[in-house]
């Protein structure tokens, strides 16, 4: 099983694999940068150095850096919009040379205006980016959210319409946060309310783009557009709907990354040690 833990808070980059390896994780997700604010300054390059060698012998694949919250491709403000273009291409330039696998991102906001011009920025806003990273091949991955406010993405049908306008799609790929699909009024917690999601997301796009599922227990209630997640079993999926999703035979050889709750020491340990006794191999 490939699992692993979003990782943060380490003195340097490159200790998340020291970290993923004390957890026993075979995967791992980062932030390459603080994820609250703008880029202040590049690199070390002696640092990406030692990420790509620590990355190369600890045998953890494959790797995914999850974009700043800032980022909006899709916002009709043009001075923000043409900002984060920028900062993406920068993200995917850096993760690129740090030999990163996958770059993971939310699909923005509309702010407000509408859905379908929110889209229409974001499609024209990737095939941007696409063409200005072309000669590098890192994968990128558009999340589904819980549809809070004006966010995009909790239907995958917008996954469709973006997908839909791109010039060149071969790069981009589907993450699937459980908790999100969750609050966005997919019953997880169900059997039928997992095959109606995967049934939705395999009509739109096909289930052969989903890249990586985001592992989390939902504290929100079913429908509710709340994104808060919670330990695993813990919430309303519950062991049951977690059980049924890591051992569901169109997931199960898919990466999975926990991004639970942290409030505790031993917090990480305890939920992949939950997952590893509801997996069934």
């Amino acid at each position: 099983m490939l699992l692993g833990v979003h990782i943060s808070g380490v003195p340097k980059l490159y200790k998340a694999f020291e970290r993923a390896k004390e957890l026993g994780c075979n995967t791992l997700q980062v932030f390459s940068r603080n994820p609250q604010q703008w880029r202040h300054k590049d690199l070390d390059p002696e640092d990406v150095e030692e990420f790509r060698q620590e990355q190369a012998s600890s045998n953890i694949k494959p790797v995914f850096v999850h974009i700043p919250y800032l980022i909006n491709l899709a916002s009709p403000n043009p001075r923000l919009y043409k900002a984060s273009i920028e900062a993406y291409v920068e993200d995917i330039k850096e993760v690129h040379a740090l030999g990163v696998d996958y770059i993971v991102t939310h699909m923005g906001s509309h702010k407000e205006t509408t859905e379908v011009g929110g889209l229409k920025r974001l499609a024209r806003a990737l095939n941007r980016i696409i063409e200005r990273t072309k000669d590098t091949n890192v994968g990128i991955l558009l999340e589904n959210t819980a549809g809070s406010g004006s966010w995009l993405g909790y239907r995958f049908s917008h996954h469709k319409k973006v997908l839909g306008r791109l010039n060149d799609p071969r790069r981009v790929g589907l993450c699937l946060d459980t908790a999100h699909a969750y609050s966005a009024g997919y019953d997880l917690a169900a059997k039928e309310g997992l095959e109606r999601l995967l049934g939705e997301i395999d009509k739109a796009v096909g289930l052969s783009l989903l890249r990586l599922i985001h592992l989390n227990d939902a504290k929100a209630e079913l429908g509710s557009h709340r994104d808060v997640h919670e330990h695993i079993g813990k919430g309303k999926i519950g062991l049951e709907g977690i059980a049924r999703i890591i051992n569901h035979p169109g997931l199960r050889d898919l990466p999975f990354i926990l991004e639970t709750p942290k409030k505790e020491e031993g917090d990480d340990a305890r939920n992949l040690k939950t997952v590893r006794k509801l997996r069934r191999d």
